[in-house]
């Protein structure tokens, strides 16, 4: 079946930006969560739990139906990928490395979510697109190698960020399939509920508030609400209406965004490089958006 996804791709592209603009701040608050006093693991699992109900919440206030058998299938594989795969990796990364540096491993998310729509979710982009999508892909590394994001060798650390960036693109593209039948929102909300048997236990066992400060709250209160509820509903909305692959390249900002929340939070010094990167970037995912991709083979 032939998608024309030029015609519904500007609605889907405004709600993936206002994802991933939520989501650009989501390395920076981790990091402040997890060095404030939190252990990785509560900040993963609690934000999660947290979520969680407020996901029940807005469920029972919608007056949502329960997904099918087949739909909790694939809820489970969208929850590996971003309730539980995403959180737990980059909080473990982020207990000895910046968001800085997380931001360089973070750029391969889209081409990952890219992968995973070919494998997931039946769609097949042509040559153009994948051409754009490697040279923003290579835009954003060379800006924040340019810029000192690259420090060190290679350690746990990226090991634990190049994990998670492959299970969230996993998630993406799954949940952006299954958000065409359930909705952004109750694609997100269910992923959170059927994931409370895990995430609630765990909380509870690695909760330790003793040394947690002002800012560790403020951190874990902010992946908790935005880059664990809010941002999806947008995010998964917008991957649904234009579709996975394509949105999901407007995710190409979201290392520069970090970058200047980072250095908004750090005192790092943002100049006309970074002006420059954002500008190319932004033009590699509008090269996207122009690509008109997207083919999509049913699958059932």
């Amino acid at each position: 079946m032939r998608v024309e996804s030029n015609v519904i791709a500007p609605a889907g592209v405004t709600l993936g930006a206002l994802g991933v603009l939520g989501f650009s701040f989501s390395l920076p608050a981790t990091r402040l969560a997890v060095t404030g006093g939190l252990d990785p693991w509560f900040v993963a699992f609690g934000r999660a739990a947290v979520a969680g109900m407020l996901a029940i919440a807005y469920l029972a206030f919608v007056r949502a139906p329960l997904p099918t058998r087949d739909q909790v299938r694939r809820l489970l594989i969208v929850a590996l990928g971003i309730v539980v795969g995403f959180p737990l990796f980059t909080s473990l990364a982020l207990a000895t490395q910046t968001s800085a540096h997380g931001a360089v491993v973070i750029a391969g998310l889209p081409m990952s979510t890219a992968v995973w729509a070919v494998v997931r979710a039946g769609e097949r982009p042509r040559p153009a697109f994948w051409l754009a999508s490697g040279v923003g892909f290579l835009a954003v590394l060379a800006f924040i190698a340019t810029t000192g994001g690259i420090s060190g060798g290679f350690g746990i650390a990226d090991v634990f960020l190049l994990i998670g960036v492959a299970l969230c693109g996993l998630g993406y593209a799954e949940g952006g399939a299954l958000a065409r039948d359930l909705g952004g929102a109750r694609t997100v909300c269910w992923a959170l509920v059927v994931s409370l048997p895990m995430t609630v236990p765990i909380s509870l066992v690695t909760m330790n508030f003793s040394s947690a400060s002002g800012t560790a709250w403020f951190g874990f209160a902010y992946v908790a609400v935005i880059s664990m509820f809010l941002g999806f509903f947008a995010w998964y909305a917008g991957l649904a209406r234009g579709g996975v692959a394509k949105v999901g390249q407007v995710q190409l900002a979201q290392p520069v965004l970090t970058l200047v929340w980072s250095a908004f939070l750090l005192a790092e010094p943002v100049g006309w490089t970074t002006i420059i990167a954002a500008i190319v970037v932004l033009t590699c995912v509008i090269w996207t958006q122009r690509s008109r991709s997207t083919d999509l083979i049913t699958k059932r």
